[in-house]
């Protein structure tokens, strides 16, 4: 008695849906990060009226080379990022300054932190 195999195909379509869960969960990950983003710049954002803390949101981005997240403030009077000026300051309209303050960096650097922290231990995982 004679046993015999045959394949057809390939496992193209399977191993396209392996990278794209692969993709898909990398990307939940991140979206994790850019929650814990937007809530730390909101909580640090200096508030006169509210509207710049309550405006950060977040972008996944996927490049051919990985994915990336961008934190963005939709808060924008009369073409001016108020939260950026609110972080380097800006000229008033009669010829002074207002001095900027660093409060992004020092909101963002701790989800930074968790990230390189998280990375590193899937990295080293046994």
């Amino acid at each position: 008695m004679k046993i015999g195999f045959r394949l057809d195909g390939d496992f193209l379509n399977t191993k396209r849906f392996l990278k794209n869960a692969k993709i898909a969960a990398r990307l939940g990950v991140l979206n994790k990060y850019g929650e814990q983003g937007v809530a730390a710049l909101s909580s640090a954002t200096p508030v006169d009226s509210g509207l710049t803390a309550r405006s950060w949101y977040y972008k996944v981005e996927q490049t051919s080379t990985g994915a990336s997240i961008v934190f963005c403030n939709s808060n924008v009077q009369n073409g001016v990022p108020i939260a950026i000026i609110l972080q380097y300051g800006h000229g008033t309209g009669t010829g002074g300054w207002v001095e900027g303050r660093d409060y992004i960096n020092p909101a963002i650097q701790p989800v930074f932190d968790r990230i390189v922290q998280d990375a590193w231990g899937e990295v080293t995982k046994l």
